[in-house]
């Protein structure tokens, strides 16, 4: 029985695997078109896909198209083509704009562009890209059923935003240019507000301001030292028991050391 079992299983499978390749060859696009849903429902992507390809052309301005358009964009999906199933759930929602699978499918497509987003350490553009569709979709559908999901995903972007930003600015005052890295904190102070690494970044730009006043050629000295005591002042005011505070300490009573040499001069 159990032999029996077996060979009528790989009769069956032959007789499906034999079915598939006739449809691909197949001219007749209807055939195409019901085989390549019914191994959609099956979970066999890559195969209605392969069928999905070779009749979109055939179905533009056919009633079915709505249909096909939204399962070939979702193969894509289903197999993790994240560029292409973006591209093509953009494209689904822009020709069929009253579907009822719009929303599901400029969804899809935003998260798909936020797969494509790469480590906070390389460039930010699919980042960027991926943000301004998922805001656009949270503006659009405020009441959406993948909100939670979409507001996620924000997060995460932004969070590698502000690692990529605060790790420039950190490198900045690492390899000593200490103009680039104040720059670069007092613009990721503005753009990251509540940021994880606020307290960090107005210590690191505290810490390079100083570095910046003290190697700084006399003519510009006191001026940018006064500068450093003005960003140890917020740093202090902003987080009194920070873990960086004795170094800031340290740093200050530096600062105050050099300043009073032009007290007593003046």
């Amino acid at each position: 029985m159990k032999n029996i079992f077996y060979i009528l299983l790989l009769f069956i499978s032959l007789s499906a695997c034999n079915e598939y390749q006739k449809a691909l060859k197949s001219e007749d696009i209807s055939t195409k078109f019901k085989l390549g849903e019914a191994l959609y429902n099956e979970g066999k992507f890559s195969k209605a896909n392969k069928l999905f390809v070779q009749i979109v052309p055939n179905y533009r301005g056919k009633p079915q198209a709505e249909k096909l358009m939204y399962l070939y964009a979702n193969t894509f999906y289903k197999m993790e083509d994240h560029y292409v199933a973006g591209y093509q759930f953009d494209r689904f929602a822009t020709s069929y704009p009253k579907s009822e699978k719009v929303e599901e499918a400029l969804f899809k497509s935003a998260e798909s562009y936020s797969f494509l987003s790469r480590v906070y350490s390389k460039d930010q553009t699919e980042t960027n890209d991926a943000l301004a569709k998922l805001q656009t979709f949270i503006n659009v559908y405020p009441d959406s059923e993948y909100l939670e999901q979409a507001n996620a995903l924000v997060k995460e972007l932004q969070t590698k935003l502000e690692k990529k930003a605060f790790s420039t600015a950190k490198q900045y005052n690492t390899i000593g240019d200490y103009q680039a890295s104040i720059s670069s904190f007092d613009n990721f102070i503005i753009d990251f507000p509540g940021s994880s690494f606020r307290e960090e970044a107005l210590y690191y730009r505290y810490n390079s301001a100083h570095l910046l006043g003290t190697k700084s050629v006399e003519r510009k000295k006191k001026e940018r030292l006064e500068t450093a005591k003005s960003y140890f002042n917020a740093f202090k005011k902003a987080y009194p028991d920070s873990e960086f505070l004795k170094d800031s300490d340290d740093l200050s009573k530096d600062i105050e050391k050099q300043l009073e040499q032009y007290s007593t001069k003046s």
